[in-house]
């Protein structure tokens, strides 16, 4: 599925997993359009894109943790580009520490980010994919959504909400000509890995393979589908 009229939107994409992904679809030839909030790090990926092979690549910020900063950016993104052909969530954050520890603020900005973002964004560009007919909406989740950690409750909560939500997309797709998955990485050697205490398995570019197969390539039959990649 590749419709060159049609935007890639990727989230969190100014480094690691996001960043790679949208190099990976940028040399698949899709226009991108990269979402989240002003850094040289953002503006560097797009120029990064547009190296790689994008037709047209540009930057849309929006603090994704604000929600009404989300719906925002979804009405400039259909109003400039109309509906997208791929929007990949993947933007997202851990703040460690042990749940005594861990306050109100923190839980409920990495949960908003993590998993509320996902839904808002969702929520506002489904209706204008739905009409188009076709396209795929993309999470990136961990292994932390299978599994719980010490020290990393709001993240592993907020990531297993993304794959019940992403589940629960999948059953209201059925028969629209879209599809939703979601990929579960172990440890990736990206920034968010260090302080983990885990060693890394992968690295980005191994989970940006995944994701541009899941964009493009595989068939629809793979709504609903989670992909677990441990490493090696």
């Amino acid at each position: 599925m590749n419709d060159a009229s049609a935007v890639a939107v990727v989230t969190g994409a100014s480094r690691g997993i996001g960043r790679a992904a949208a190099l990976s679809l940028s040399a698949r030839g899709l226009p991108l359009v990269l979402l989240g909030r002003p850094s040289a790090e953002l503006d560097g990926a797009r120029g990064a894109c547009l190296d790689a092979g994008a037709p047209h690549a540009s930057v849309l910020h929006a603090d994704l943790s604000d929600l009404k900063a989300v719906e925002r950016a979804a009405a400039d993104l259909l109003a400039a580009h109309g509906a997208p052909q791929i929007v990949l969530h993947n933007a997202g954050e851990v703040h460690r520490a042990r749940i005594e520890q861990l306050s109100l603020a923190d839980w409920e900005h990495e949960l908003s980010l993590n998993l509320s973002s996902p839904f808002a964004l969702t929520r506002a560009l489904l209706p204008a994919m739905r009409g188009r007919g076709q396209g795929r909406i993309l999470f990136v989740g961990s292994i932390s959504s299978t599994l719980g950690t010490a020290g990393q409750s709001a993240y592993c909560a907020s990531k297993w909400g993304v794959v019940g939500f992403m589940k629960s997309l999948a059953a209201e797709l059925s028969d629209s000509g879209l599809m939703t998955c979601a990929v579960l990485p172990g440890s990736v050697s990206t920034r968010m890995l260090e302080g983990s205490g885990f060693p890394a398995r992968m690295n980005a570019e191994d989970v940006a393979r995944t994701l541009t197969f899941l964009a493009l390539d595989a068939p629809l039959s793979h709504n609903g589908g989670v992909v677990e990649q441990f490493g090696v």
